[in-house]
């Protein structure tokens, strides 16, 4: 499956206004880089790939629509799967968005 395109785009306008933000393909997706570190990922496996910090990652899978990432059988630390479409206001989208950025850039940059 390929990414959805259409929330690449949403994606690029809700990251327009950040500073050192890269898109790359990764992982079948379309990932956006911020100093470096992956923030989001428009996902190769639809939806969204979300870098949170750890010690958030189990408070956030209470919604429904949030699960742990997992590569290859397992769950990976510090990544959720938000399941998000065309019906997801920009709003809460921008919420998902801006906790990756927070993310990344409590990282060294590279």
């Amino acid at each position: 499956m390929a990414y959805d395109v259409d929330l690449a785009d949403r994606l690029r306008a809700l990251l327009s206004g950040e500073p050192n933000v890269v898109e790359k393909r990764m992982f079948g997706g379309l990932a956006f880089l911020v100093a470096g570190h992956m923030a989001v990922s428009a996902s190769g496996k639809g939806g969204l790939l979300l870098r949170v910090d750890p010690g958030q990652g189990d408070d956030l899978t209470e919604d429904p629509r949030v699960n742990p990432f997992e590569m290859r059988g397992r769950s990976m630390t510090g990544w959720l799967h938000v399941d998000v479409d065309r019906s997801v206001s920009e709003e809460d989208l921008g919420h998902w968005v801006d906790r990756g950025v927070a993310a990344a850039r409590s990282l060294p940059p590279r």
